[in-house]
């Protein structure tokens, strides 16, 4: 039987601190944390950043490392940074070396390197070894090197070689979510299926709780099936809250793709026992070929501006549709006439917060949807505009071009010109660099490690 302590659902978003000093005390065999993902958008895998302060990172993760010696046992990460980059492997590295320097700690590290250069996955696209997935997504060389960022998402074949090396600590950049989890009970001859599965349902950590706020849950993992449970007081797992678990993030609830093969869950039972933990059995896991890992790209579109106004007269609210679509279209008459960009060089959105603006004309019961009972309109919406042009200059003057309209363009020719709120002075509000994700595709290798690169480190207690 092999115990995983799950701290939380990604290192910066907290948990609780008691849970955790628990978990410890259950003594775990590895304790295992994600450190990002694609959630956020492509500006972190282009710029490759964290979305996360260095302070917070920082800090939970000297509380990890504290764990992990208390334990004594392996403490591992993946998806480093948020995106996962090389750069962000070396960032948490450095990190680390500081905590274990001012404590006078030593440990042996790992650093699992999973970014990939545009000529490696050029050629595996000239020799076929990209497969689309669906939706598919066209692509070609020049949108190959247009990618600022290319990682490609590490399996428990990498993670476990990485343990394999005597690993105290693992520092993995791009991973799936589950091979931190998976990787030490399938080294140590767990049953393949609950393995996985239980690693899908502890990626999040207490998200399959009662109390996803929490963070930290503990699953053991044996021959036949897996455990899991809560840390935290007066939380619990049900059946409901771990079966869920595997609609989250996943389009299919009873199969999960990974590197070298697919979970099937249609035959588990779930079983609650006492203590609020549930027992899981009957997954299975079937081994696919070729080896494929998922790639993560993101390029440069262009440079944003955005404007925000806020619209409260009600005959205003009422018809938001039509003076959006008559400022759009006035304004893009003066671009052209005013500016030598094309129609091709420039993009303006209109989104109307507080109405429809994350969803559109797909929002259920908006007019364009639902004509017989329509949404009733708020009594005030914000309506931002975003601007995305070839330069931040471009976009700027752009937006510039937009600040008379959102300010005073009336509904109707006859009438008196409104005025509305910008809560802000400058109006415009430059974003800088835009990005796009490049790859829905899987790169097929030969070797689950020849996309990969790992280092070893033994840091010297000082």
């Amino acid at each position: 039987m092999t115990r995983i302590l799950v701290p939380g659902g990604a290192l910066g978003l907290g948990y609780d601190r008691a849970a955790l000093a628990r978990g410890v005390e259950a003594a775990p065999d590895i304790i295992a944390i994600d450190g990002g993902s694609t959630d956020s958008g492509p500006a972190y895998l282009g710029g490759g950043r964290s979305k996360y302060s260095r302070a917070s990172t920082a800090a939970e993760w000297a509380e990890l490392l504290a764990a992990r010696e208390r334990a004594q046992c392996p403490l591992v990460i993946g998806t480093a940074g948020t995106c996962g980059t090389d750069g962000m492997v070396d960032q948490l590295f450095d990190i680390t070396c500081e905590i274990l320097g001012q404590r006078g700690q030593g440990a042996r590290i790992a650093r699992l390197y999973c970014s990939q250069s545009a000529q490696r996955v050029s050629k595996a696209f000239a020799e076929d070894r990209l497969l689309a997935l669906s939706p598919a997504i066209e692509i070609d060389e020049e949108s190959i090197a247009a990618c600022e960022h290319i990682v490609a998402l590490a399996g428990v074949e990498q993670v476990g070689a990485a343990l394999a090396g005597g690993a105290d600590i693992v520092i993995a950049g791009r991973t799936t979510d589950t091979a931190v989890i998976a990787a030490l009970p399938l080294m140590r001859g767990d049953s393949p299926g609950a393995c996985w599965h239980a690693a899908k349902i502890a990626e999040c950590g207490a998200l399959c709780s009662t109390r996803p706020g929490s963070g930290v849950v503990m699953v053991e993992i044996d021959d036949s099936g897996f455990t899991v449970r809560p840390m935290a007081a007066d939380t619990r797992c049900t059946v409901r809250t771990v079966f869920a678990h595997m609609l989250y993030e996943n389009a299919d609830p009873w199969r999960l793709v990974e590197p070298g093969g697919i979970l099937d869950v249609s035959a588990a039972e779930y079983r609650a026992i006492s203590e609020g933990a549930v027992r899981v059995q009957g997954a299975i896991w079937r081994p696919t070929s070729p080896y494929t890992v998922k790639l993560e790209g993101a390029r440069i579109v262009g440079f944003q501006t955005i404007v925000l106004v806020i619209v409260r007269d009600p005959r205003y609210v009422e018809g938001i549709d039509r003076w959006c679509a008559s400022i759009l279209e006035k304004h893009r008459q003066e671009v052209l006439a005013r500016t030598d960009a094309s129609i091709e060089d420039f993009d303006v959105q209109l989104r109307r917060v507080g109405l429809d603006a994350a969803l559109g004309d797909i929002e259920i019961g908006s007019d364009a949807k639902d004509t017989t009972s329509p949404r009733p309109r708020p009594c005030e919406i914000g309506v931002m505009a975003i601007v995305t042009a070839a330069t931040q200059d471009l976009a700027t003057d752009i937006a510039r071009m937009l600040n008379p309209l959102l300010l005073h363009h009336p509904l109707n020719r006859k009438e008196e010109m409104p005025t509305f709120s910008f809560p802000f002075s400058p109006a415009e509000i430059e974003r800088g660099t835009a990005f796009e994700f490049v790859f829905n595709h899987a790169m097929a290798l030969d070797d689950p490690m020849e996309a990969f690169r790992l280092e070893m480190d033994d840091v010297d207690a000082r």
